[in-house]
């Protein structure tokens, strides 16, 4: 069987599709074509867990449901899901000893609205333990690796379903944002990505970290392949308390998404020439700052320069406290991360401690060899901050700041622009390692996508250029108001009509 899966001879998801109801290509001969690839990049060390039984077993019902005519809008597609949702079958371990064993008896929503539109799962995919991480070094089972560098990081803590993307080992992937961890592992392996409003994705079955900040979203090429995922992915969930149900009166249900796409498009079409004109692209003077690498600014510059030759006009703005979003998101994030993993204490499931003398012991015992060193890291923290004397002097202060950082954008979309954009990352990827005797240095890396989740806006990735010092992918960040996400998918498809960056791939570097 050849390294290469069949479905990188498809421009697309829906180009795939149409093979598959045409019957010219089945899912079954997609779904076996695409494990052994995966295994064939074993080194690039992207999926924790592989099942063909129950890969084929889903590519067979695509199958079925094709030859019948009765197949839904993903049926056969190859994915996979990130390892922090949680799947019947296959193991679900968050990439940490805690769980290294654990099968969940229930399948997470995001996982089961993508298997009911009828895409075919590939396995489990590596992540920073718990998500906590921005280069995928955290993993209890070794980082993943970026393919376009496999001296580099993929990004965290979706670096797992990035690579994988990057490769061509996939057509798509599920991620979750809690800070930045679909946009930023999207933008160092040169594909796209895109984390929704919050709460427009369920969170039931997400193993959790931060939750007033944890999104799921896709990660694919394509910005219409992000559509062909994020739609279904998408809507109320009455499992989850954090689910919307409406925002601004809009509903929050499968198709909403595809609908402002659509209409968004269909407007850029009958532009003609300029199909852009009279968008207003804001772009914040603290994202081109002197922490912003020159090859990175230049590509990203160039982006812009791009949507203005489409009609877009560029307005300078100001987002004041975007420096002060690191300070108050590990704060907030890490002290609802010690209240979540609470839970794990040896008692019910998860790794216990061999050796104790009484439940006190075991439970420390086993948290201290069931966690890895961000994790305690972060657990640590946390409670320090929600401890008595330190609350209001830390949690509550840096909720404060997170209200005012909700205000500076919405002033920015009320009175100045009708998007964001700018970089992703400061610099392209850094190498394995690269931090290591300063474990807190990746954290200053996320200077740019974490004001947008403490204020839960979506945002996306989407790739722009090269670093020029090293010729690694950059990406650029385009950033809406809340429920807005069809119309950043058009944005992002109307770029990538007028550029080649997302159709490059590790081979052609």
């Amino acid at each position: 069987m050849s390294r290469t899966p069949l479905h990188t001879e498809f421009d697309g998801i829906a180009q795939l599709r149409d093979a598959l109801q045409n019957r010219k290509i089945s899912a079954r001969e997609l779904a076996t074509s695409a494990l052994a690839a995966a295994e064939a990049r074993a080194d690039l060390n992207t999926f924790l867990h592989i099942d063909h039984d129950l890969t084929l077993a889903q590519a067979d019902e695509a199958d079925r449901r094709l030859a019948a005519g009765q197949a839904p809008a993903l049926a056969g597609i190859p994915i996979a899901h990130k390892d922090v949702f949680v799947t019947q079958g296959w193991r679900t371990t968050a990439a940490s000893k805690m769980l290294a064993q654990y099968v969940s008896p229930f399948d997470a929503t995001v996982v089961s609205r993508l298997k009911q539109a009828g895409a075919v799962s590939l396995g489990k995919l590596n992540c920073d333990e718990f998500a906590m991480g921005s280069g995928n070094e955290n993993s209890a089972f070794g980082p993943a690796l970026n393919p376009w560098d496999t001296t580099t990081v993929p990004g965290g803590s979706s670096g797992g379903s990035a690579a994988a993307v990057a490769a061509g080992l996939l057509m798509g992937a599920t991620g979750t944002d809690t800070g930045g961890s679909v946009r930023q592992p999207a933008a160092l392996c040169g594909v796209s990505g895109i984390k929704p409003t919050y709460g427009t994705v369920s969170r039931f079955g997400m193993v959790a970290y931060g939750s007033s900040l944890d999104q799921a979203g896709p990660i694919a090429r394509h910005a219409r392949d992000l559509l062909e995922l994020l739609d279904p992915m998408s809507g109320f969930d009455p499992r989850d308390a954090t689910s919307l149900e409406f925002c601004d009166g809009i509903a929050n249900q499968p198709g909403r998404i595809r609908e402002q796409f659509d209409a968004a498009a269909a407007q850029f079409d009958a532009a003609g020439s300029q199909p852009l004109k009279g968008l207003r692209i804001g772009v914040p003077q603290e994202f081109l700052n002197d922490g912003l690498s020159s090859d990175v600014a230049s590509a990203v510059q160039a982006a812009l320069q791009t949507f203005e030759s489409l009609g877009a006009v560029r307005v300078d703005i100001s987002l004041p406290r975007t420096a002060l979003s690191i300070p108050a998101y590990y704060v907030i994030a890490p002290a609802e991360a010690s209240s979540n993993l609470s839970r794990y204490d040896g008692v019910r499931y998860g790794h216990r401690a061999a050796q104790y003398g009484d439940l006190a012991e075991m439970t420390s015992r086993s948290r201290t060899e069931g966690f890895g060193d961000e994790v305690l890291r972060r657990i640590m923290v946390g409670t320090y901050v929600l401890s008595h004397g330190y609350y209001d002097a830390y949690y509550l202060q840096a909720q404060r700041v997170r209200r005012m950082i909700v205000n500076d954008f919405q002033q920015a979309f009320a009175q100045h622009c009708d998007v964001i954009m700018g970089p992703v990352t400061p610099g392209v990827a850094k190498p394995i390692g690269d931090n290591r005797d300063d474990p807190t240095a990746d954290w200053l890396a996320d200077i740019y996508t974490l004001s947008i989740s403490l204020a839960g806006l979506p945002a996306m990735s989407v790739p722009c250029g090269f670093g020029t010092e090293r010729p690694l992918p950059v990406g650029l960040q385009i950033i809406g108001n809340y429920f807005t996400e069809g119309k950043l998918l058009a944005l992002a498809d109307r770029y990538q009509q007028a550029s080649d960056w997302h159709q490059r791939t590790p081979e052609q570097k």
